[in-house]
């Protein structure tokens, strides 16, 4: 007489439906936080280039200068004082702040909406594996 074989291994997993909901919020945030950042950070570059008075010909100022003109917000020439340091300094600071509040703004905003609340229901999968 041969008895009953081994039990049946039993495996449980959480299953969370909303997992990759929130993953792709996840990348999508971090996205938009590095590249409303980049852009901060580029204006202010441009910002210590100019007040510290690097040379407007080299490759690397004038590159800094096109990016930080591209990524202004149009804000450049919003603030005319006689010093061209305190205008790059105005302008450009008042851009490079807008970037990071348009990042928060946006980041807020996505993860409201996309996100659902703290009453969602968890699931449990049971499954008997021979």
């Amino acid at each position: 007489m041969v008895g009953p074989g081994p039990e049946p291994l039993v495996e449980e997993e959480f299953v969370d439906p909303q997992s990759r909901r929130a993953r792709v919020v996840r990348v999508v945030c971090t996205i938009i936080n590095i590249v409303c950042g980049l852009f901060a950070v580029v204006l202010g570059l441009h910002i210590i280039m100019v007040l510290f008075g690097a040379n407007p010909s080299n490759g690397f100022a004038s590159l800094v200068d096109s990016w930080s003109s591209a990524v202004s917000l149009g804000l450049r020439g919003l603030f005319t004082p006689d010093n061209e340091k305190l205008a790059t300094l105005l302008n450009d600071g008042l851009a490079a702040l807008g970037w990071l509040l348009i990042a928060g703004v946006l980041t807020y905003a996505i993860r409201q909406f996309a996100l659902p609340g703290p009453g969602r229901a968890a699931h449990y999968r049971r499954r008997v594996v021979r």
